[in-house]
């Protein structure tokens, strides 16, 4: 099984995801397929993320039994940490974060 998140991207990815799995709520979308198409599919959604992001959730032989992929410009960076996957992401300039 896997799970794509695509937020912000194109509606023609969306029909192409949509054709190959099932849109559980909007911009997720979760099924069974083939690597081949998985990794297919994952090619179409990286390549059209752009100013979105796109998230991909396989599984895999690791302690955590899955494996994160990532795409877009406003994407969170998964991180091996000792055989662990974590998510990094950039905060906001200190001013943002801290109004006072």
């Amino acid at each position: 099984m896997i799970v794509i998140s695509a937020s912000g991207v194109s509606d023609q990815l969306r029909g192409t995801l949509a054709h190959w799995l099932l849109e559980v709520t909007p911009e997720l979308y979760v099924g069974t397929v083939s690597a081949k198409v998985r990794d297919e599919l994952w090619t179409a959604a990286a390549a059209c993320a752009g100013d979105g992001v796109a998230v991909l959730a396989h599984p895999a032989d690791n302690e955590q039994g899955f494996r994160l992929r990532t795409a877009g410009t406003r994407r969170r960076e998964p991180l091996d940490f000792d055989a662990l996957t974590l998510i990094a992401f950039q905060r906001e300039s200190q001013e943002m974060a801290n109004p006072f």
